[in-house]
């Protein structure tokens, strides 16, 4: 295999036609379900997982559902429903702030990040994020998160973060994902329908998800594939472009937060285009000549790839039975 920029394009009408076919073989001879429910953000993943699902079951057996909440960005909601009216879906929209609010998400979460910065109050605007060191290739620090809290006047003071404090900020904030899994499950079985995940290969492999939470679907609708192959899929099957050209995000945070600053540490080009090269197994030197880096710079990126696809094995494996005696 000759190793190009090219080598993670698709021919995206014939992987649409693969994916339809296989939806319906699934839903109908596998699960014996008769549509499919997809939780819509405004994102490109979301995106192209309705606009597959139309083109599997037709729009009046797609549930698309909208779940903000009070940290979402209210550009989210506008993109999906001008998304699920050109694929002719109706959305619904279910507000989960009083539900992950039940559970202390918010609560919770400020009171690990006060332990930092004790000024820290979100009733009175402040915003918080987590992120990890940028240019990965450039400086190859490790995987240490900070927190960066944004004041109400504007400025922003970030700190290291502890593991103590990383553990409940991540814990607390879980509860939104697996709070909008329970509501996509509410919808599909009520309509005896499947629920249709929007994780990439990106997310999956490398651990951006949450276990029981975004990861419990049905069917991994796209986890098979690149990001940046998505994208590709995204413009044949005519996704608006300002979803194509929005910045993905965790829509997690309440600081705007994307997820190259939050977990990739690197352009989805770049990224993907490196692990395409070290999943086939492409010699260091060959990758560095194709994308014009230094051996130095690939080996950190190989090494990321990796460690990240290890210390996140546990989110990736089923429950585990104990054996018979």
């Amino acid at each position: 295999m000759r190793f190009t920029k090219e080598s993670i394009s698709i021919d995206p009408a014939a992987e649409t036609e693969r994916i339809v076919l296989e939806l319906r073989r699934l839903a109908r001879q596998v699960m014996r379900r008769s549509g499919g429910v997809v939780g819509i953000s405004g994102g490109v993943d979301s995106a192209v997982v309705l606009a597959l699902a139309v083109r599997a079951f037709g729009p009046e057996r797609v549930v698309a559902v909208m779940m903000p909440e009070k940290d979402s960005e209210p550009l989210s909601e506008r993109l999906a429903r001008d998304l699920a009216a050109q694929f002719g879906v109706e959305p619904i929209l279910e507000d989960i702030t009083p539900a992950v609010a039940g559970f202390g998400c918010y609560r919770r979460r400020d009171e690990a990040v006060r332990r930092l910065f004790p000024e820290y109050d979100a009733q009175q605007g402040y915003k918080v994020k987590i992120t990890l060191p940028p240019n990965l290739i450039e400086e190859g620090t490790l995987n240490c998160f900070s927190v960066t809290v944004i004041t109400p006047d504007g400025r922003q003071l970030s700190k290291p973060l502890p593991a103590s404090e990383f553990l409940q900020i991540v814990a607390a904030s879980n509860f939104k994902q697996r709070t909008r899994m329970a509501i996509l499950y509410y919808h599909a079985e009520l309509r005896n329908y499947a629920v249709l995940g929007t994780a990439n290969k990106n997310e999956h492999d490398q651990g951006f998800f949450v276990k029981h939470g975004d990861a419990g679907v049905d069917v991994k609708v796209l986890g098979h594939l690149y990001k940046t192959q998505i994208y590709q899929l995204a413009e044949h099957l005519g996704v608006p472009e300002e979803i194509r050209r929005r910045p993905p995000t965790s829509d997690t945070y309440s600081a705007p937060c994307d997820q190259q600053e939050f977990f990739f540490r690197l352009p989805f080009a770049v990224l993907d285009l490196l692990w395409f090269a070290m999943e086939h197994d492409v010699p260091i030197p060959e990758v560095a000549t194709t994308m014009g880096l230094t051996e130095t710079q690939v080996s950190r990126a190989f090494a990321d790839l990796i460690r990240k696809g290890r210390s996140t094995e546990f989110l990736r494996m089923p429950p585990i039975p104990i054996p018979s005696p």
